[in-house]
């Protein structure tokens, strides 16, 4: 089954370009790796598809549904970790309330939904602590608990890792890789980390406002050419924004 279908999305900011024409699909159980320099447009993605913007052309079908229908039951079915945001030490709420916040369902709180999803990000423990008071990797997972409290089929994670230390990040990818065999849940992450993508994803997509390459992981990694392509459109992309940023 296919659980993603984007079919020749574009989106413009103010007149300018910031996804040309992408095309992809994702099936149930996959995780896919999005690689791209900043500027690439992974965050308009991923707001396109979480209905966040919703004045693209093409079509995102999710669940098998258009999401322009708005369906809220295609939303619950889906997770979404954002960039990580730094949470102030003395920021009042328990990682149990933290992750309470992610359910969508009206009504009583379910106290069995809460724990599992802090038994599965391996919380237990620290569900009484302010969420402030953890490490950065312990945010982290707190996000997964609070995005995987209604059992979501499909997870979103935009750059998770971001100011973590490599031990964590570790912990992070085989706690995903878990969550992905044990639960099937479908996951979909951006990354500057190509070691991890490589290691971690079972497909590739390779956006630069464009789609510049999508397909298995090791279809990508194993050809020279893609990977010296990719790095050189990277780099060209990231003295683009240099240079930008100096002017303005």
């Amino acid at each position: 089954m296919q659980i993603v279908e984007i079919d020749r999305l574009s989106y413009a900011y103010s007149g300018n370009l910031v996804l040309d024409n992408i095309s992809f699909t994702i099936d149930e159980g996959d995780i896919l790796g999005i690689i791209g320099p900043n500027g690439a447009g992974k965050t308009t993605l991923f707001s396109c598809m979480l209905g966040l913007l919703d004045d693209y052309t093409g079509t995102i079908k999710i669940l098998g549904e258009d999401i322009k229908k708005k369906n809220s039951k295609v939303f619950k079915g889906i997770g979404y970790i954002p960039q990580k945001k730094i949470i102030e030490q003395n920021f009042p709420a328990t990682v149990e309330e933290i992750v309470s916040l992610g359910i969508t369902t009206t009504g009583k709180v379910s106290k069995e939904k809460i724990t599992l999803a802090l038994e599965t990000a391996g919380l237990l423990v620290q569900k009484d602590r302010r969420v402030g008071e953890l490490s950065g990797g312990q945010q982290q997972r707190v996000l997964i608990a609070k995005a995987m409290v209604n059992n979501p089929k499909l997870l979103i994670l935009d750059e998770p890792v971001t100011g973590i230390d490599l031990e964590m990040q570790n912990k992070f990818y085989s706690l995903l890789k878990r969550l992905n065999q044990k639960n099937n849940i479908t996951i979909i992450w951006a990354s500057h980390d190509l070691d991890a993508v490589n290691r971690f994803a079972t497909s590739v997509a390779c956006i630069n406002r464009s789609m510049f390459f999508h397909g298995k992981t090791y279809e990508f990694f194993e050809n020279p050419d893609l990977l010296k392509a990719y790095s050189e459109s990277s780099m060209q992309a990231h003295m683009h924004l240099h240079n930008h940023t100096h002017r303005g």
